[in-house]
């Protein structure tokens, strides 16, 4: 089967060629782009699996702006494309407004809940991975301050910095947490000057480990952290490569793994709520080549202690989204 691929051009157009195969899965991406190093690289990874292992091909799409939603979820299903997956919670209203109008073709959204019974609503607990990493910022840090750079101000990453600050505190009751958020548009996504920006601003306060949460915005994080001579910790992809021995760790979510198994399932795609957590690998943190001589085997095993805690049910990260709050910071 011949591979294609669909990207939006920088008129934003959606070109569709006729004739697709009408089992063909589809990937949409949020903005930020496919190779953001991060949340979309990620949900790329997976597709580009299934398609080696299956031999399959697939329909993606960048989109270059928010109109472009509902227009690129329309199109596919029109072309016959089946299941059609999307990355982000933005795609959330404008799912559920489209989905009752193509009954017969399955879709899942990565990062929120849409109650429609063709969907397949894919959620993780971001906050249990964001504690591991928090504790092992907190056993790095020289200085007892610890820095976390969100993308959007929105719930869902508040949750990151939250469980981070929990874990950072579990490790170092005494340690401080500084926090700061790109911005409030979906332009926060995709900002690494700003990111870098705020980096520095966080080391002058005394964090040597900065937490970033922030989609492409997190690549000036990292780059900055590099430069600055301090410690930076990675998000949903395993980043720890793109600085080797400068990045303490990555929080891993396995959003390769949710799209990896829509397409898997494809046009027999349970709807319903999918929760990826740490119990089932759907989180958690990143060792390789590249942070071995940053993390020692005593830290390891007591961020390791506290996973088990988690997946038992012993210890119980607090959910930002569960009432808004957070024990352990203030937003």
């Amino acid at each position: 089967m011949t591979m294609m691929k669909h990207l939006l051009g920088a008129a934003g157009a959606l070109a569709l060629t006729a004739g697709a195969v009408a089992a063909e899965p589809a990937l949409i991406y949020d903005l930020g782009g496919k190779f953001d190093k991060s949340f979309n690289e990620a949900a790329y990874n997976g597709a580009e699996l299934w398609a080696k292992e299956t031999g399959g091909s697939y329909k993606e799409l960048e989109m270059q702006s928010e109109a472009q939603r509902e227009q690129a979820l329309r199109r596919l299903a029109e072309a016959g494309a089946n299941p059609v997956v999307m990355t982000g919670f933005a795609f959330g209203d404008v799912l559920n407004s489209v989905a009752p109008d193509f009954p017969n073709t399955k879709f899942a959204i990565i990062d929120m809940v849409v109650d429609q019974p063709n969907v397949k609503s894919v959620v993780f607990t971001e906050h249990e991975g964001s504690y591991l990493v928090g504790m092992m910022a907190a056993l790095a840090s020289k200085t007892g301050t610890v820095g976390f750079i969100g993308g959007m101000d929105i719930p869902l990453i508040r949750r990151f910095g939250c469980g981070y600050a929990q874990g950072v505190l579990a490790a170092n009751p005494d340690a401080k947490v500084v926090l700061n958020m790109t911005g409030t548009t979906p332009t926060a996504w995709n900002d690494p000057v700003k990111g870098a920006e705020l980096t520095k601003g966080q080391k002058s306060q005394g964090a040597d480990v900065v937490y970033a949460a922030a989609g492409g915005t997190g690549v000036g994080v990292l780059q900055a952290a590099a430069d600055e001579g301090i410690l930076a910790i990675g998000v949903d992809s395993n980043q720890n490569g793109m600085h080797p021995g400068k990045i303490l760790t990555s929080m891993l979510k396995r959003v390769d793994v949710a799209v990896y198994n829509a397409f898997s399932e494809g046009t027999e795609l349970s709807p319903g709520i999918n929760v990826l957590d740490l119990k089932s690998e759907g989180v958690g943190y990143a060792m390789d080549e590249n942070n071995a001589e940053l993390v020692t085997a005593e830290m390891q095993a007591v961020v390791d202690a506290a996973a088990e805690k988690i997946k038992s049910g012993e210890l119980v990260v607090h959910d930002y989204m569960s009432d808004n709050s957070c024990p352990a910071a203030t937003f």
